[in-house]
């Protein structure tokens, strides 16, 4: 997923060195990241449970829902990422339907994906 255009003129970057968190588990959440240079890891319970790069969007549903952070996001190579806060969400959810429903799918995919890795194994 791309939107990443929609954050062209907004100054609120973050720059992470490779190997250093954008932020960790347990942090609190108020802001969702747009990743626009570099690669990076979500990690959850220590374990790697996806890589995002240029476009993809992390941080979702501490906006949605303020609170601590269910995962870490560690910088895999020197990236970039905007920052939005709850102003400019609802804002481009106003604006934008089409981001709206990029965040809505987003937690929808990462909720699946977790599902599945808690899913019981059959015994065969």
């Amino acid at each position: 997923m791309v939107f990443f255009e929609l954050f062209a003129n907004n100054p609120d970057i973050v720059r992470i060195d490779a190997g250093q968190p954008l932020f960790s588990e347990g942090d609190e959440g108020h802001r969702l990241y747009v990743l626009t240079t570099g690669n990076a890891e979500i990690i959850v319970n220590n374990r790697v449970v996806e890589t995002i790069q240029h476009g993809n969007i992390v941080g979702e549903m501490g906006l949605v829902s303020p609170g601590p952070r269910s995962a870490s996001v560690v910088a895999l190579t020197d990236c970039e990422f905007v920052a939005v806060d709850e102003k400019r969400f609802q804002y481009l959810v106003q604006q934008t339907p089409f981001f709206a429903m990029q965040v809505m799918r987003v937690l929808a995919e990462r909720l699946r994906a977790a599902n599945q890795l808690l899913a019981p194994v059959e015994d065969i």
